[in-house]
């Protein structure tokens, strides 16, 4: 919260010349028809990660599904190639770290630490693999389409394709929110039982520099390590 009323005007212009800006942008888009404005924004999501060497933001995850409702929240880390870390603040000392060949999941207090090869979670498509710096959102996901939002905002949503692993599909439909010069905003993950995943980001900042140690895990000392697929 702004302490001085200049610092809460200009905050103010700030936003209304910024908003200004989304609806410019999203105007210039409108003329253009749906499957063109659906190719156009996620070519443009596609090109601002996949130019990024590493990036942070924070986030807040709501879950609801399966008579369950929970909202979580904390920081990203992504890193080039294929490394990735969500620090919870809420609830404090939940972490899931993807090292690039490991996934690890550790909640402070848990009886166990959750090990899955990365590869095995890249086949599960998951729905961040879009924020790991090489995505291709047509190549990804199935029937795209694309509509401006009254606050000028682009939603984009599609379904994943199928791979062949012999397990069907488990995600319904995803639908990003994004500006036209491809920040997501917010993706949403609907599976197939009706549960819905969303994450909201805020405060990106681009190509921070992290330490070498920043995505290893080191399991808790006498805390024993299972293979298995990562809780919802």
């Amino acid at each position: 919260m702004q302490t001085f009323r200049v610092r809460f005007i200009f905050s103010v212009l700030k936003g209304g010349l910024l908003q200004a800006a989304l609806f410019a942008a999203a105007g210039t888009l409108l003329a253009q028809s749906p499957q063109q404005l659906a190719t156009k924004t996620a070519a443009a999501v596609d090109a601002h990660y996949n130019s990024l060497h590493s990036l942070r933001t924070g986030f807040t995850e709501t879950y609801d599904g399966l008579g369950i409702r929970r909202t979580e929240r904390g920081t990203l880390l992504l890193a080039k190639p294929g490394k990735m870390k969500w620090v919870y603040s809420e609830p404090k000392g939940k972490l899931f770290v993807l090292d690039g060949k490991w996934a690890w999941f550790w909640s402070v207090g848990a009886g166990q630490v959750q090990r899955m090869s990365a590869a095995r979670l890249d086949d599960l498509r998951s729905p961040l693999r879009f924020l790991l710096g090489h995505t291709q959102l047509e190549k990804e996901l199935t029937g795209l389409t694309a509509h401006t939002a009254a606050d000028g905002l682009i939603e984009l949503s599609g379904k994943p394709r199928q791979y062949s692993t012999g397990q069907p599909n488990a995600i319904a439909a995803i639908r990003l929110r994004v500006t036209a010069d491809g920040t997501i905003h917010q993706l949403e993950v609907e599976q197939v039982d009706g549960s819905l995943t969303r994450f909201d980001f805020d405060h990106e900042e681009p190509n921070v520099k992290f330490g070498d140690n920043e995505f290893k895990f080191t399991p808790p000392a006498g805390v024993p390590v299972v293979d298995a697929m990562p809780p919802i």
